[in-house]
């Protein structure tokens, strides 16, 4: 990461132009519009200029994840050159998650429960990161970042470090010899109330996230999802600002 606090002398003004006249390289960053997101494309946007990538993949909040995509895109000036929407809608034809069936029902939150949740979407986000690394390498990516999270994730499969280590794996022999890209998961080793704090620290734009799994107006504030974003914030100390029901 560069370092901007230089002094007033002319050599710390030389390097500070420096800086500023080197081209960033370009990072793919998953936004699904959620919180984890939000921070993800706030700590990538200190490194690297950003490509933003959104999924539509059935799922009941399909719209509003969408639009608040479309707010956190224009909230960092995103070209749309570099906005990709992507659409498998045989993922809700697939099912098996509470996300994608309507005839599921999303659980509310379950701390203490071990098992896997409906809201688990099968392979999920193999599917998301292999459309990312293809776009990734069409555009000259060096990363691909994406808001995974180990610590208070509800035992989700694909939210594992070593799941990662394998991908970039694949990557590596999957992508053109010339092709230097690798998955990036900032906030896999976090808590949630860290990742507040992370997103406040960059002034990440958390009034434009949606992490509701039910509702599309005021967010339900029982779902996991809900429990833990406003467990995270209360715990952080810091008012959230979004509506719930």
């Amino acid at each position: 990461m560069y370092d901007f606090n230089c002094n007033s002398t002319n050599t710390s003004g030389y390097r500070k132009q420096e800086v500023f006249n080197k081209v960033k390289d370009i990072a793919v960053v998953l936004v699904s519009g959620g919180m984890d997101s939000c921070v993800t494309t706030g700590i990538a946007h200190t490194q690297y200029r950003l490509a933003l990538l959104h999924v539509n993949y059935g799922q009941r909040t399909e719209t509003r994840e969408l639009k608040a995509f479309h707010d956190i895109a224009a909230y960092y000036h995103i070209p749309d050159d570099r906005i990709l929407i992507s659409h498998i809608d045989y993922l809700s034809k697939i099912g098996g998650s509470s996300l994608t069936d309507p005839c599921m029902n999303v659980q509310d939150a379950q701390l203490n429960n071990k098992e896997i949740p409906t809201s688990y979407v099968p392979f999920r986000n193999t599917l998301f990161l292999t459309i990312a690394v293809a776009w990734g390498e069409v555009i000259g990516a060096r990363k691909v970042f994406i808001g995974a999270v180990e610590h208070d994730s509800p035992g989700y499969p694909d939210c594992k470090p070593a799941y990662y280590e394998i991908f970039n794996k694949l990557i590596r022999v999957g992508t053109r010899p010339e092709t230097h890209l690798e998955v990036e998961t900032p906030l896999i080793h976090k808590n949630k109330s860290e990742i507040v704090k992370i997103g406040v620290s960059l002034k990440v734009p958390f009034h434009l996230s949606w992490s509701c799994y039910k509702n599309t107006d005021k967010a339900c504030g029982v779902c996991h999802s809900c429990f833990l974003r406003l467990k995270a914030f209360k715990e952080a100390g810091i008012k959230d600002q979004i509506s719930y029901a």
